[in-house]
This record gives structure tokens, sequence and C-alpha cells, in this order.
């Protein structure tokens, strides 16, 4: 007699788990997402800098303080989606989270500019939320589609992972793609405007189910359009932007051929494009002095300019010296271009200006090829660090003909650290160092408070005849006197060298309360 089999017992075990559920967000619209809202914001990074940078000037500083609030930006929007898509739903957010931030980012050079321009002390309150809010919330999003591929525990290394990377790849597609080719092409308003209205229609296309998102979606894209058309008409705007600077060209009131080069809020040269021999700034006419001095009258020169600008004194070489050959490094073939275009560079002869690091200009040279070489490039205030040093300057020398001369410009102001530890570090490696200025200045009146500005530092192997520059300069209707010897020693005191190693050049300058002028 069989016994019938009883059924079998339950299997209490969990069953496999399969391929994850697709939620709503699939694999390629998760990788969009969150590629392109990392790309965003290292593009509103960047840019950020060029639209504070004639406010602010172009430093060190500026760099840290830009690059401190984006990160503060991302770990906070990181943390806050986190925390937000364990709590809601977040399908409801991305589309939101796309859009606000794309109003903020199309509306900041309309909001910096102003606020630069009419409430300048706010500027920094103002520029932190501009780039605080879209980051946070661009950021936010990685967070937010993670959640949402989250299907299964058993492939949550493999989601996050995989979002993680397309994350930082599009962070670096954003960088590399601001730096190398935006900039270059558009003008930084115009980047944050486009990125802007490309965030709107992608929260548009993310939400569009939503029927009260539709509304907003129409508000958020009005929005951007007067912002767009309202930016045409803010202050601060730029006749050209190059790949390094907002560039304007001022003309002269009292001088209908005198042009002037502005440079982010800076004024670079001083250009007469009918007479190269006119020179306005102090410091040209300082350098005039001097070079007129150390070489007979007439006489062509071999001469080297790190830093071009309104390409000033290769003009007035070439209309005092017929035969003087110039060649310049400058690094913004934007600012070549403006000189070709705006300021009659074709009408000069014997001026070669190459598209370069003038550190990297200086290594093509021959050695004791030049007799001339003229300091006269600035990023922002100050001098580009790594041009200050005593192995910059010592390629300098290397170039330099026995009897050569280095003249270069110096700007500071306070204690005057920077243009003290320059002239300390031309000390080192030349055999004469003359500083030229204001005598409240350069030592010459112990007494009195330095006030700063500009300065011209002059260095070289052979001696400098000091009385016969005095009189150049007294011909030249400036008040500037030079010192050598023991005065400059006594001025320099214990000021640190510079070195390739250590040059704290952004931290040793002091920039004057007014950046509107150089």
């Amino acid at each position: 007699m069989t016994t019938p089999s009883s059924p079998p017992a339950a299997d209490d075990s969990p069953a496999p788990e399969g391929p994850p559920r697709d939620r709503g967000m699939g694999q390629r619209a998760a990788a969009v997402l969150v590629f392109g809202s990392s790309a965003a914001v290292l593009v509103v990074e960047i840019v950020a800098l060029r639209l504070l940078a004639p406010y602010l000037g172009l430093t060190l500083e500026t760099s840290t303080l830009v690059i401190g609030i984006a990160l503060t930006a991302i770990a906070l929007g990181s943390w806050l989606g986190g925390r937000v898509a364990d709590r809601t739903d977040p399908h409801r957010l991305i589309a939101p989270a796309l859009g606000a931030s794309g109003v903020v980012v199309a509306l900041t050079p309309l909001l910096l500019r102003t606020t630069a321009e009419w409430a300048a002390p706010a500027l920094l309150l103002v520029a932190a939320g501009t780039l605080l809010v879209p980051g946070a919330l661009l950021s936010a999003v990685t967070p937010l589609v993670t959640k949402l591929r989250l299907t299964s525990l058993a492939e949550t290394g493999t989601v996050v992972g995989r979002l993680s990377g397309v994350g930082t790849f599009g962070a670096i597609v954003g960088t590399v793609l601001t730096g190398f080719v935006l900039i270059s092409r558009l003008p930084v308003s115009s980047i944050l405007i486009g990125l802007g209205t490309l965030l709107v229609i992608g929260a548009v296309l993310t939400g569009w189910r939503a029927r009260r998102w539709r509304r907003a979606s129409a508000v958020a894209l009005a929005t951007v359009v007067v912002g767009s058309l309202a930016t045409a008409f803010a202050p601060g705007g730029c006749d050209a932007e190059t790949r390094y600077h907002c560039a304007r060209i001022v003309a002269d009131p009292e001088r209908a051929t005198g042009r002037t080069l502005v440079l982010d809020g800076l004024r670079h040269s001083y250009v007469d494009v009918e007479d190269p021999t006119y020179l306005r700034f102090g410091y040209v006419r300082a350098v005039a002095a001097v070079v007129d001095t150390a070489f007979p009258a007439g006489e062509p020169l071999a001469a080297h300019h790190i830093g071009g600008g309104g390409l000033t004194f290769p003009r007035y070489l070439a209309a005092t010296r017929p035969g003087t050959r110039s060649l310049v490094s400058e690094i913004d073939g934007g600012v070549v271009r403006i000189d070709h275009e705006r300021l009659n560079l074709g009408a000069a002869t014997g001026i070669d200006v190459r598209v370069e690091d003038a550190r990297l200009g200086l290594k093509r040279l021959k050695s004791d090829s030049r007799d001339l070489v003229v300091g006269d490039a600035f990023g922002g205030v100050s001098v580009p660090w790594h041009l200050t040093t005593s192995e910059a300057l010592r390629d300098v020398r290397r170039v330099l003909k026995d009897d050569g001369l280095y003249a270069v410009n110096l700007i500071d102001h306070g204690r005057l650290e920077f243009a003290r530890a320059e002239v300390a570090t031309l000390a080192r490696v030349f055999r004469y160092v003359a500083v030229i200025g204001a005598p409240v200045d350069i030592g010459l009146d112990p007494a009195a408070v330095p006030v700063g500005g500009n300065m011209v530092a002059l260095a070289a192997d052979r001696p400098f005849d000091a009385p016969a520059i005095q009189e150049a300069l007294d011909t030249r209707e400036t008040d500037w006197r030079i010192a050598t010897g023991d005065t400059v020693t006594a001025w320099t005191g214990d000021a640190q060298v510079l070195t390739d190693d250590h040059a704290p050049v952004d931290q040793l300058l002091q920039p004057h309360r007014s950046p509107t002028v150089r």
C-alpha cells in the first residue's frame, strides 16, 4: 500500500535576483544627465574666473577663491542630493535642479557685471551665490540619478562606480572644452547664456511629463531670454574677449590718434597710432630714457620684449632706431590681433611677434644675441611668477650681450615686498642693479612712507651712468629718480630671492585699492 506523497515543503530561501529593473531612468539617460551636469559645473567654474578678473584681478587668491567655492558647491550638492534622494522621489527633483541652475548660470554675466559696477562691496557675495547655487544643484543630480539606478543590491558597486566615472569624465571634458575651445572662440557671456539655455532645455525634456513643470519651464525659458537680452546692455562689456583677457580700446579725448589698450579693467598700453615716438605712460618714458642713454643715438638694436600689450616700446625703437629688430613674446594671440586690427601695427617695421609664453620664448633664443631685453608682462596686476625667478633671470642674462641691458616694469604698493624681492633676485644674477621710480618709493627718502605704483628695475653686467640717466629722465619731464649701489642694497634689505621652487609673488604683491589703472 502506497501512501500519497506529501506536497513539497515551501522553500524559504530568497529567490535569486535577476537583472535590475528600470524605474524610469535608463542607463543611457542616467549617463547623459550625470555627464552633462558634471561638465557644466566645471564650465561655470572656469568661466567665472574670466568674469571676475576685471574686478578682482587674475591672481592666485582669485583662482583659489573660485576653486574653493566650486568645491564647496560640489560637496554640498552631493551631500544634500543624497539625503533628499532617500526621502522623496528623485524623479521630481532632477528637472527643477537643472532648470534652476540653468537660469542662474544664464543670468551670471548680468548679475556679476552689474554688481561690480554699481555695488562693488557685494561682488564677492554675489559671485559666491552664482557659483554655489548652480554648482550645488548640478552636483545633486548625480546622487539623484544614482538612486534611480540602484534597483539591485547585487550591482550597487557597478552602478555607483559607473556613474562616478561618467561624472568625472564629464568634468574633464567640460574643463578641456572650455579651456581649449570655448573661451578662445566665444565671449564668456555667450558661453554662460548658451550653457544656461541647454540646462533649461534639459530640464524641459526631463520633466515634461509633469503638467506643473511645463508652466515652470516656460517661465525659466522666458527668464533666460530676458536675461540674455539684458546682458547686452550690462556695464563692463568688452570690445573683444581673448583667451586671457576682456579687452577694450579707449580713445583719448585729448589726442585724436591716442588709444589705450585696457585688459581686464587695467590700462596696459597707450599707443599713438600715428606717432610712435609719443610716450604717455611714465614707466615707458623711463625705459626710453635709459635706452637712449645706454646706447648711441640712432643705433639699431637687437631687442627682446617679454610681453607685448600694445607694443608701445617696440614701435618706439622702430621709429627712433631704424633697423632695430624687436622680437616680442606675447602669450595672448587675441591681443596681437587687436594690435593689427585696432592699433595700426602694420605700419611698424622690424617687429616680430610670437604668440608664446615668454619663459619658453627665452629658452629658444641664442646666447649673447640681444642688446636689450624689456620685461613688461603682466597677468592682472602682477608679473607672472615664473618670469620673476633667478632661473628665469639667468636665461635673460644668457641671451644678453656683455654690454646688454635688462629693464623690467614692476608694480607694487604698500611695503613694496614684491618689488624689493624682485630687485634682490636681480642682484643675485647680475653684477649691477638700479631702480627708477618716485623718490619716496625707492629709498631716496627713507623717512617717508612708500606710496607705490610703477617703477623700473635695471640690471646689467656693466655699470650704469646714473647722472646721464637722471638727466634723460628730467628731459622727459618725469619726477622719477634713479637709485644705485648702496642705496639699492639698503632698500632691498633682507628681501627674499625668488626661485622656481619658491616664488610667492601673489602673496608678496600688494595691489592698489583701485585696480583700474596700471
